[in-house]
């Protein structure tokens, strides 16, 4: 390609990180955001069959799955949200502060968003102790009787896959922020080179989306009229 105007300092950036198979920096930042969304929907195709699987059960017993709806933790399941909330400000505040050349700022906002989704682990693991103490732990630990106990045993398996299966791609999340925020930290990126940091952005985002799906579905559903 030849250039009949010289290239801005800032579009010089983009160019030295420009991979050889791309003609240019525009069409390098497509073919990865393309990869990164079909990624996406094969993660939530997924967590579509565990909604699927949920869905169905819970037309089939409905007062069992409302019953042990209510064993949930409205409170510790309402702070977690709110983490996670506030987690997707903080990393598109990051990101927003990496393409304005603030690296201290993206970096603080970094390291609070994966301080928040940690946050959100650790409420998520008083859970799991609660459910530990009360008998909830379907094939190790479950103690429950009544008409609905089979049903109350399946929605806790249901909840322990779909919870189980999100906090591993938060702890996955946390982990690529934390590695992110290092090389912010010390200049890797900067207001020519983010798309890494917009790809990582995207995969928070997704987690923080899955979890308003099963937030409702396990909190809330059972405390309404069956």
């Amino acid at each position: 390609m030849n250039a009949t105007v010289a290239d801005s300092p800032l579009e010089e950036g983009r160019r030295a990180h420009l991979e050889e198979q791309f003609d240019e920096p525009a069409q390098q930042h497509s073919a990865a955001s393309l990869g990164m969304w079909i990624f996406l929907a094969t993660e939530m195709l997924f967590f579509g069959v565990l909604f699927t699987s949920y869905t169905v059960m819970r037309v089939l017993h409905p007062a069992g799955f409302a019953e042990a709806s209510r064993h949930t933790d409205l409170l510790l399941g309402s702070g977690e949200t709110a983490a996670l909330l506030t987690s997707s400000i903080t990393i598109v505040i990051s990101l927003r502060a990496l393409k304005l050349g603030q690296r201290g700022l993206a970096t603080l906002f970094l390291l609070l968003t994966a301080a928040l989704g940690t946050g959100f682990l650790v409420i998520h693991g008083f859970e799991y102790h609660s459910e530990w103490e009360e008998h909830l732990i379907p094939g190790v630990r479950f103690l429950q009787f009544g008409p609905h106990a089979r049903a109350v045993e399946l929605f806790e398996v249901l909840s322990y896959l779909l919870t189980g299966w999100h906090s591993i791609h938060l702890i996955i999340a946390v982990s690529v922020v934390l590695g992110l925020t290092y090389r912010v930290w010390r200049g890797a990126f900067g207001p020519d080179h983010f798309t890494t940091l917009e790809l990582a952005a995207l995969y928070w985002h997704l987690v923080d989306i899955i979890w308003m799906f099963i937030f409702p579905l396990l909190y809330l559903i059972g405390r309404a009229p069956v």
